[in-house]
């Protein structure tokens, strides 16, 4: 029986799996970064142990160090959740090395399915269908073995997922560049810079298959879900069951991912993941060992507790009636919260979250490792939360998921929660016609087309209404009095705010007749029912809204029914120094500096890559901004550089005299 339980992990998952020790009786240790000293799961365990340092490798990814921290807290158990060690071979014999149960497959499984490559072998031995592919390293004739395999390619971490180390090549010139950034990429993320070829299909379905298998040779699996929709190769949208999987389809899939399971002697829970192709045909992509980001639209759907699960077997205990005889029930689907900047090319962002609140709405479950205060840092993932819908059907989950996000209220930092319902509520989606093509079909989604002028107006008024009520609250003299009054007609109140790069200026008065207000010199047919420091309730165009206003310092966050938004105060006296000069190249997050590919005289074209930042495990490339010549270079390789600082500076050439011109 497991009594203490370490979780070699962080964020939503650690507390996750935290949430079901404690429910069965068993207590838990977490291991923790600096960064992470503050963080929820820490907080939510029975013990705590500090891995000094911020980076993975330094914390997350240093078995040792974990397996010492189980010693010194007594723990008989390692759960790895997902990422980091969790298919990590070694860590799992170190584990049982120290007399640790390790929550997982067997090591032998483990590094069977680690190297896809050995796991296409496998399975294709065992008759599922595979595609072909095949390891290379700074010896392989690149050329010749893509052009084996056939364009387009995919150049794919060999250790590892989650979309890291990975690169869709369609011009063979490309190829190598391509390879050597999946290295880096993949060996920061992974600890191993190993990567293969396989051939790319395009815009295929992504279903996977969960399975669980026990230590008496039982091996079920408890149906597809379906993950297309994603960006950089990371699923943001995932649901169970899949709209394109028949029962036909899902005999056929179930049969392959049980010969799977078992041609590995597979224990616990995991994953085959396969993709569909136009034709219907899938083909094998890889076995996940561990549990899965997405596992919970498994359970809402089965009604079983896979962490639960992976801890019984862990124990020795065979597999339940209710695992072998599960049933699907109604639908569920799940979306990834991510703090990013996704107009801006899905660029993480970073900061600290004021206010984290979501609707707790029947039916909705949210798994987060965040809360009011957090601070979202560049080291790890950027995912706040995954928060999941369960409905009678599809519709109605994806009806009730829309909602709980866009009413949540989610402050500080930037993220994708209107991509997501977007999403939720576009046409193809509902009608389930996704595949990996998804967001490219639709553009309209990623951009971000924003709302109409009388909605963004309404906000900045709101805002500022808010801010003159908490004025008015806080005034030591003649409180009562009415916010601009004048024994006679004055100049209207102003405030100005920024929302990304449009500068909303408000003005209003309250009149005899009420309020007047105007945005950027347009009037605003409104009219004011109330207003508090934290509400404002207006009456647009006949139409009636509630708004909560949240203000902190620099800040009016304004949600309400017809969306959020982040209006940054524009302050009355600006300050000149804060301008960057003309062509400066600014970092667009926190990171560290990889590879800068300029140097002061070069000259240098408009999009053209000048500095390779790493943040979050992701590589992201910073180009000129202008056509012209590097005149400063302010960063070098493993610089740490923050949000808004000068990279380089690009200057415009100079003019040619009139002379030389002719």
């Amino acid at each position: 029986m497991i009594q203490k339980l370490l979780v070699a992990n962080r964020g939503e998952i650690a507390a996750r799996v935290m949430r079901t020790a404690h429910a069965l009786g068993i207590a838990t240790v977490a291991v923790h970064s600096d960064p992470d000293a503050d963080a929820p799961f820490v907080r939510l365990a029975d013990e705590a142990v500090r891995l000094p340092g911020a980076s993975p490798s330094e914390t997350y990814l240093r078995g040792e160090l974990v397996i010492e921290a189980a010693r010194a807290t007594g723990a008989d158990a390692v759960h790895p959740g997902y990422g980091f060690l969790s298919e990590n071979a070694g860590f799992a014999r170190d584990c049982a090395a120290a007399g640790l149960t390790f929550v997982g497959p067997s090591p032998e499984a483990i590094a069977s399915m680690g190297s896809k490559l050995e796991a296409k072998a496998l399975m294709d031995k065992a008759g599922v269908p595979v595609l072909p592919g095949a390891t290379v390293d700074e010896s392989s004739d690149l050329s010749a073995i893509a052009a084996d395999i056939g364009f387009p390619v995919l150049v794919k971490a060999a250790f590892g997922g989650g979309g890291r180390g990975m690169r869709v090549v369609h011009d063979p010139a490309e190829l190598a560049d391509a390879v050597a950034g999946a290295r880096r990429e993949a060996a920061s993320a992974f600890g191993d810079g190993t990567v293969f070829l396989e051939r790319f299909v395009v815009d295929p379905r992504h279903v996977e298959v969960q399975i669980v298998g026990d230590t008496h040779g039982e091996v079920v699996h408890l149906f597809e879900r379906e993950c297309s929709i994603q960006r950089r190769y990371q699923k943001i949208v995932e649901e169970s069951p899949s709209p394109a999987v028949d029962d036909g389809l899902r005999a056929e899939l179930g049969a392959a991912r049980v010969a799977a399971g078992k041609a590995i002697g597979y224990t616990g829970a995991g994953t085959v993941e396969f993709v569909l192709d136009q034709d219907g045909r899938f083909f094998f992509l890889e076995v996940n060992t561990r549990l899965q980001v997405e596992h919970p639209v498994t359970e809402l759907v089965t009604g079983l507790d896979l962490v639960a699960l992976q801890l019984r077997v862990a124990e020795g205990e065979p597999l339940p009636p209710e695992v072998t005889g599960a049933v699907l029930a109604g639908h569920a689907i799940e979306v990834r919260l991510y703090a990013e900047d996704v107009p801006a090319g899905f660029l993480p962002a970073t900061g600290t979250l004021h206010r984290f609140r979501i609707p707790d709405l029947p039916g909705v479950r949210v798994d987060t490792g965040v809360e009011d205060g957090s601070v979202v840092g560049p080291h790890y993932d950027p995912m706040l939360a995954k928060v999941i819908a369960h409905g009678r059907t599809r519709a109605e989950a994806a009806r009730t998921l829309a909602r709980a996000l866009q009413r949540a209220e989610i402050h500080g930092v930037t993220t994708n929660r209107d991509l997501l319902v977007g999403i939720l509520r576009e046409e193809e989606f509902l009608a389930g016609r996704t595949d990996t093509g998804y967001l490219t079909r639709h553009g309209e989604l990623v951009s971000g087309t924003g709302c109409s002028d009388t909605t963004r107006h309404a906000r900045a008024v709101a805002a500022a209404l808010a801010s003159q009520a908490a004025n008015r609250a806080a005034a030591q003299v003649l409180g009562g009095l009415p916010s601009g009054w004048r024994n006679v007609g004055g100049m209207p109140q102003r405030a100005a705010y920024t929302l990304g790069d449009e500068t909303l200026e408000v003005a209003y008065a309250f009149r005899r007749g009420g309020l007047t207000a105007s945005v950027n010199g347009e009037p605003l047919a409104v009219r004011l029912l109330d207003a508090t420091p934290g509400e404002v309730e207006l009456e647009v165009d006949g139409v009636r809204r509630g708004y909560t206003v949240h203000r902190v310092p620099g800040w009016c966050f304004v949600d309400g029914p017809d969306g959020s938004a982040a209006l940054a105060e524009v302050p009355r006296f600006a300050d000149p120094d804060a301008v960057a000069h003309a062509g400066s190249l600014l970092a667009p997050m926190p990171g560290g500096v990889v590879r800068v590919l300029a140097a002061p005289g070069d000259a240098v074209t408009a999009g053209q890559a000048l500095v390779v930042l790493e943040a979050m495990k992701m590589e992201h490339t910073v180009v000129a901004p202008v056509d012209g010549v590097v005149g400063e270079v302010r960063a070098g390789p493993g610089d740490q550089v923050e949000t808004g600082q000068v990279l380089a500076v690009v200057e415009e050439p100079a003019e040619k005299p009139a002379e030389e011109a002719s």
